[in-house]
């Protein structure tokens, strides 16, 4: 792919990121509704289980990448002075990094507790 296929790239992504969100939502109901946790420990033996903890870390990358990818685009595509541009998608990008390492603090806590 071509620099010049950025476009593309971003379009993938973000729609790949929008299927897997909805696919695992669409999971995370089903499960909540068929065999809800009846409480925290409950819930928390569910997220220690491998592939839920991992469905759930795909689940925010996932959130956080399409987020990224949104968020780029309208600024791209609206602000236009390129300093306040970079300014704001470093800004963005800092802070879901931040996001991102909070939330798998948050899950492997849950899953190893």
């Amino acid at each position: 792919m071509s620099r010049r296929a950025t476009g593309l790239r971003a379009w993938f992504l973000q729609r790949a990121t929008a299927i897997y969100l909805l696919l695992f939502i669409v999971f995370l109901l089903q499960q909540m509704i068929l065999n809800p946790p009846q409480d925290f420990a409950a819930w928390q033996g569910w997220v220690a289980q491998p592939l839920v903890g991992l469905g759930l870390i795909l689940f925010f990358a996932s959130l956080l990448v399409h987020a990224w990818v949104g968020f780029r685009d309208v600024l791209i595509d609206y602000v236009h002075p390129t300093a306040i541009r970079v300014t704001l998608l470093t800004l963005a990008g800092f802070i879901l990094i931040g996001c991102g390492f909070w939330v798998l603090k948050i899950i492997i806590t849950a899953a190893t507790a």
